[in-house]
This record gives structure tokens, sequence and C-alpha cells, in this order.
């Protein structure tokens, strides 16, 4: 597979995500988009290219907590090839691990970030809809 992942540092790539994350939390979940678009200027963010076609994204940024990784997306027809398992271990590889590193975890993807070394902090809540666990990297 014939993957990019790196830093978007171009408004162009900064678009690429913003595509992304519409199709997967606005489109897909129904995610509204004023909870979608926060925190944008604070948060460092990552693009993943497959042959060059921008298929995935995912973020990082500093809070009260410690560092929070979220709006991870794949695109449907990218799932399941492992590119989700790259861009959390591209982020891990860019923070320092002397920080709390933490998620929000939808339900459904829970047992997805225990095998990445995450465990469930607490009780479930819920975000946008979405049943999420908090979730503490060890």
């Amino acid at each position: 597979m014939n993957l990019k992942i790196q830093l978007v540092n171009t408004n162009k790539e900064y678009e690429e995500i913003l595509n992304i994350r519409q199709l997967v939390f606005v489109e897909e979940q129904n995610v509204p988009i004023d909870i979608e678009i926060e925190y944008e200027d604070e948060s460092h963010h990552v693009i993943c290219y497959h042959n060059d076609l921008p298929v995935a994204t995912g973020r990082w940024r500093e809070t009260s907590f410690g560092v929070k990784l979220e709006r991870f997306a794949v695109l449907h027809e990218f799932r399941g090839m492992g590119i989700g398992k790259q861009i959390v271990n591209f982020i891990l590889s860019q923070i320092s691990s002397k920080k709390t590193i933490y998620l929000h975890a939808q339900e459904t993807v829970v047992d997805f970030y225990k095998k990445l070394g995450f465990e469930v902090l607490g009780e479930q809540f819920t975000e946008a809809d979405i049943l999420h666990s908090k979730m503490v990297y060890k």
C-alpha cells in the first residue's frame, strides 16, 4: 500500500482534511458542523495520502488534562486497511510521553484503541449524540 502520512502544512492540505471530516463526521455520523469544526487553530493536524489521494486524518491538541488525540477519520472505502493504526502511531511519535495522552473514543472503536495501548477511564458519556469512552494511553 502506497501511504504517506504527514503534518498538514498548507491551506490545500487543510481543506483536504476538512473534506474528509465533512464526509465522515457530518454526512455519515450526522455530527453538527458547529461541533465538528472547533479548536482548529490550536490543533496539530495530520493527513494521510493513498497514491496521492487524501484518505484519512487525525489531530492532537494540548488541554488542561494533557494531550488530546481526536478527529480520526478514514474515508469509508479505505477502512480496514490499517490506516487508522498508522495515523495513531504517527501522532504518538510526534508528541511527548511526559504528559497524559488521551482521547474520547466512540464506542464502536474502543477495542481498536485498546489494541494500540489505550485503557478506558471512567463511565461512558455522550458527545454529539454518540456514545463515547474516555481512554488514556498507557
